[in-house]
């Protein structure tokens, strides 16, 4: 049996998707800056989804812009609030420590252009609160950045208690959904959002296309230079059958959301019962407000790389963090910074879920698992020494 349990990583694209990106290729493919009839009907196709997006997140058509992924739109987004408040003398940022490299790594050049960053604590509950928010808030504050959903362990953030703390602190609050687009509500008038990132690809669309939420009157600055596309604020020619694959599947997300979510919690309360039976194990984050198809677990006495080799051979695809670190050989920042030691956090598996995974696969999980993970105690001299008392266990 295969079982693909990297949905957080990447999804497979919906058939629905794909049917509706292929009249964009071969019979609706004019520039939609073109001013001929072409071009005016590709235009029309980039405007009904731009609809379509905001409709979803609860905003205005005119508030979207399209670019090439969450990163993307984490980066303009946060670098336009720096941008802004520095104009203004406020060079003071508020994020967590277990944000998404492209917040993080963004933030630290910033750091090096004079601005201060206050990353939140994130080891109680594995999670953060409003009250630590709103602690961290200064008059020089110019923007709080923190993730919808952690991409790692699943944790969900208080998005509309953060946003309220925000709007009452007059802070710009920008928030990293990329995870929780498509799987979770969202709406950023009454959860007052100013700015949220998003992706195609983590919710069954095509990848390399996403889009950045931005509220009427805060201002953007342009990474991206050459053109008037995106209302001036992201030039280069629109890709066309992405954004309408992105559109479709949001959409289709949207409005499934509750038979999908149902199906997929239970998938993965029963795979985290079945895996907490592992002794010496421990579940990574928010036990409650967590993602519908994140488990994420550390194993004491493996190493995560090999279980994940020996996991494939069996049929299962899944990961130990983020797809975007997959290359690094430290531990992961984000278990790291909720407070799993080194030798613990190289044992961590991340599986995840979605509304395609079926009961069976995860029995086939709970099968292979408990088997890789004893195969690699058994070879492993750090849980000889576990278990002959040389050294002491944490988990």
């Amino acid at each position: 049996m295969q079982v693909y349990a990297d949905n957080a990583a990447t999804t497979k694209m919906s058939g629905l998707a794909i049917e509706a990106m292929i009249p964009y290729f071969d019979k609706i493919y004019a520039n939609p800056s073109s001013l001929h009839t072409a071009g005016q009907e590709a235009k029309e196709v980039l405007d009904a989804a731009r609809e379509t997006v905001a409709k979803c997140l609860g905003c205005q058509a005119r508030e979207i812009y399209f670019t090439s992924g969450g990163s993307e739109a984490d980066n303009q987004a946060i670098l336009s609030a720096a941008r802004y408040g520095a104009r203004k003398g406020k060079k003071h940022i508020i994020s967590t420590a277990f944000e998404h490299h492209a917040v993080l790594h963004t933030l630290q050049k910033l750091e090096k252009e004079g601005f201060e960053v206050t990353l939140l604590d994130v080891s109680q509950g594995h999670n953060v609160t409003a009250q630590q928010v709103k602690d961290a808030i200064r008059e020089d504050t110019c923007l709080v950045t923190t993730m919808y959903a952690n991409n790692e362990i699943g944790s969900v953030l208080p998005i509309a208690e953060i946003g309220a703390v925000c709007k009452e602190a007059g802070v710009p609050f920008h928030t990293d959904a990329v995870q929780a687009a498509g799987h979770l509500h969202i709406d950023v008038q009454a959860q007052n959002i100013d700015m949220l990132s998003l992706s195609g690809h983590k919710f069954h669309g095509p990848k390399g296309v996403g889009a950045l939420y931005v509220r009427r009157g805060l201002p953007l600055v342009n990474l991206i230079e050459g053109g008037a596309q995106e209302r001036g604020k992201r030039a280069g020619t629109e890709n066309i059958p992405g954004i309408v694959g992105l559109a479709a599947a949001l959409e289709d997300a949207c409005t499934h959301m509750a038979e999908n979510t149902a199906k997929v919690t239970a998938l993965r309360d029963k795979l985290i019962a079945g895996l907490s039976q592992i002794p010496h194990s421990a579940l990574n984050g928010d036990s409650v407000n967590r993602l519908p198809g994140n488990v994420s677990f550390c194993f004491e006495g493996i190493e995560g790389e090999s279980l994940l080799l020996l996991l494939d051979a069996k049929g299962v695809c899944a990961s130990s963090g983020s797809a975007c670190t997959s290359g690094s050989l430290d531990p992961s920042h984000v278990l790291l910074a909720i407070g799993r030691v080194h030798d613990v956090a190289h044992g961590s598996l991340r599986l995840s879920l979605c509304h395609y995974n079926t009961e069976e696969e995860v029995d086939h999980i709970l099968q292979v698992v408990p088997e890789v993970v004893q195969l690699l105690r058994n070879m492993s001299p750090v849980w000889r020494d576990l278990q002959t008392g040389k050294r002491e266990y944490i988990l």
